[in-house]
């Protein structure tokens, strides 16, 4: 925090910055696995930062966790188990249980303190914490994934950090691979796949590697996020067997929630690609 009370969070191989007023800082810890801070800011509500990343705001968290899980919960005909891995804040796992069809919602995150510190200060994300079909596990996702049952999933939504520390091992051909034999038919993998401008090369290299892990199909999905590098942030899908063109347009036209930015005219546009961004991924 500069002496101006901004926290800024400078991206040097991007020559760019992000940055936020803020008024006091509400927590600080070191976990044997990374380091959490939490902030109140002036106009985005609080901020968790990670190792120095920002996370989440209060403010803008939304435009994330409902493109995490609404695109591929109404791309998939039934999901009725789905696992996050990551997702600590538990906001992606609230929108997962908006959708009645699930049966089952597993959230794998390896550090438990940043669950306590978001039902803290992020209550609103914490708010399905108590569903009966909610499991919260503060485990090794990596692990978690490799033993899993095989075809016994419908979607895997991996939430995590950048491709470093604890979430490095989530973005490699053989973490895929497991996704892949633990998902059924039809399955779909959800995985953050950071900046379409900042982080390209790593975004070709997800898909990459999820085609070594033998996806059939995939679709990188982007949209807002004003806390993250250059504040355009995407998603991306693949499914085991199946196109991903498609998705249930009247479920999500007449679905029984409230969401602040996914509507399915959103989940049209987001699957279509800018131009400079197809050409460098499927070009």
């Amino acid at each position: 925090m500069t002496t101006q009370q901004w926290f800024d969070e400078r991206h040097d191989y991007a020559g760019s910055s992000i940055g936020f007023r803020v008024t006091q800082r509400l927590h600080a810890e070191q976990t044997p696995f990374q380091s959490i801070e939490i902030y109140d800011t002036t106009d985005w509500g609080k901020l968790m930062t990670i190792d120095g990343c920002m996370m989440v705001t209060t403010r803008d968290n939304f435009f994330y966790h409902e493109m995490m899980s609404h695109p591929a919960l109404f791309t998939h005909p039934r999901a009725r188990r789905v696992v996050i891995i990551g997702g600590g804040d538990c906001g992606t796992l609230r929108e997962v249980l908006k959708h009645d069809e699930v049966e089952s919602a597993v959230q794998v995150e390896i550090d438990e303190r940043v669950t306590r510190l978001a039902e803290q200060y992020f209550p609103e994300l914490c708010e399905s914490n108590s569903d009966p079909r909610a499991q919260l596990l503060f485990i090794d996702g990596i692990k978690w994934m490799a033993e899993c049952e095989p075809e016994s999933l419908d979607i895997v939504i991996v939430d995590s950090t950048d491709p470093i520390g604890p979430a490095e091992g989530l973005f490699n051909e053989a973490f895929y691979r497991s996704c892949l034999k633990a998902l059924r038919h039809g399955g779909i993998l959800v995985q953050q796949s950071e900046s379409p401008l900042a982080h390209l090369p790593l975004l070709k290299n997800i898909r990459k590697a999820m085609k070594g892990a033998g996806f059939q199909a995939m679709r990188t999905l982007t949209f807002p996020q004003p806390c993250y590098p250059t504040g355009w942030w995407s998603a991306t899908l693949a499914r085991k067997g199946v196109d991903l063109s498609d998705f249930r347009e009247r479920g999500a036209e007449m679905k029984q929630f409230a969401t602040q930015y996914y509507n399915v005219e959103i989940h049209k546009a987001a699957l279509a690609m800018p131009e400079f961004l197809k050409a460098a991924l499927e070009g």
